[in-house]
């Protein structure tokens, strides 16, 4: 559908979402203040039927769990249905068929498209062929709009309950910074915050591109050598995992894969108090894996299965700009749900309200 660069469109009604450059921080505010309305909704409070009759079509060429699903239940939780197919394997594309006559061909079923694909630059082209809106849910090493937007969102909750705010925030990116497509969107759209800081570490020949030094301001970005100094006085980390599945030599992957590991005596002797710990998920939690510990999961600043939950509030908030939606016709739609699937889950203080 886009005819222009992402970059020269802003996300609104009608319009792709294909990277974070799109946004500004009035924009980001407004989708965050939407999301923030759809709570209850995401709570499984009210049903909702605003959608009725929209189609959305989910077409996921790499794999994925939360993602997939997180867009999906959005779009069913305002009551459209879902269309969805994953891996070259179970399309058309498997028997030569271009990225162009795919997308026009399923975005003439669709109302809007969700697209994964492996390679760099692609969602930008099923989105030059599509009929209707196309939201990137990741394109190689490319970006993760999505991904990035509910980080933030988390971000500003997390920092919030701290009495702290994402503007002046230090955050320590562990792992992956190459391949890392999430960290790429991360750290372009905390741009529009004044005073963000990072601090970077990275096993050798994955560190961070330089473009991204070039668009931060390099002053805002340190390279460390270690995982404690990246944590020096770091209000936030975001670990990620290796991109295995990026990194054709597998001797240099495990071997970079072995350099990276973040637990749970890291981050007490070189953390604050109340350091929030994220990851954008899947963790490789595998016997012998050097990932995110399982050892952190009863910190107090564990905010890994808030980013999941809070995807769900961000993308319905995207479905609903797409649509030209405001809370006032979402909530014009409600009714009380007569069931309650979600266990009550107990949550340390600063969690307990919402």
């Amino acid at each position: 559908m886009s005819a222009t660069p992402a970059g020269d469109s802003p996300f609104q009604q009608g319009s792709d979402l294909l990277s974070t450059s799109q946004f500004s921080r009035e924009s980001v505010e407004r989708l965050f203040d939407l999301a923030d309305g759809l709570r209850p909704l995401g709570r499984g409070e009210f049903a909702c039927d605003v959608l009725s009759g929209a189609v959305l079509s989910s077409l996921f060429f790499e794999p994925s769990t939360r993602t997939r699903l997180s867009f999906e239940s959005a779009f069913a939780h305002l009551g459209g249905h879902v269309l969805t197919t994953t891996g070259f394997t179970f399309s058309s594309m498997a028997k030569g068929e271009s990225i162009h006559d795919t997308s026009r061909v399923i975005s003439g079923y669709s109302d809007v498209m969700v697209i994964r694909h492996p390679d760099k630059g692609s969602v930008a082209r099923f989105a030059d062929a599509s009929l209707v809106p196309v939201v990137n849910a990741g394109d190689g090493d490319g970006e993760h709009p999505t991904q990035a937007l509910l980080d933030v969102y988390t971000l500003r909750r997390e920092l919030g309950v701290r009495d702290k705010q994402v503007e002046g925030a230090t955050i320590a990116i562990m792992g992956d910074l190459r391949y890392g497509r999430t960290v790429h969107s991360l750290i372009d759209l905390l741009r529009l915050y004044p005073g963000v800081r990072f601090r970077l570490y990275s096993p050798p020949s994955l560190e961070l591109p330089a473009e991204y030094f070039d668009r931060a301001d390099a002053h805002r970005l340190t390279v460390c050598s270690s995982v404690a100094e990246a944590l020096a006085d770091a209000d936030v980390v975001y670990n990620t995992r290796v991109q295995r599945e990026r990194i054709t030599d597998e001797a240099t992957s495990q071997a970079i894969a072995n350099t990276v590991l973040l637990n749970r005596q890291m981050v007490t002797d070189h953390g604050r108090p109340d350091l929030v710990i994220m990851h954008p998920l899947p963790r490789d939690s595998r016997p012998g894996s050097y990932d995110l510990s399982a050892d952190v999961d009863d910190l107090p600043g564990l905010a890994i299965f808030h980013q999941t939950d809070n995807g769900l509030m961000v993308r319905m908030a995207i479905f609903c700009t797409i649509f030209g939606i405001d809370l006032a016709a979402v909530r014009s739609r409600y009714s009380i749900s007569k069931w309650v699937s979600a266990k009550p889950v107990p949550r340390p203080a600063p969690y307990s309200a919402d």
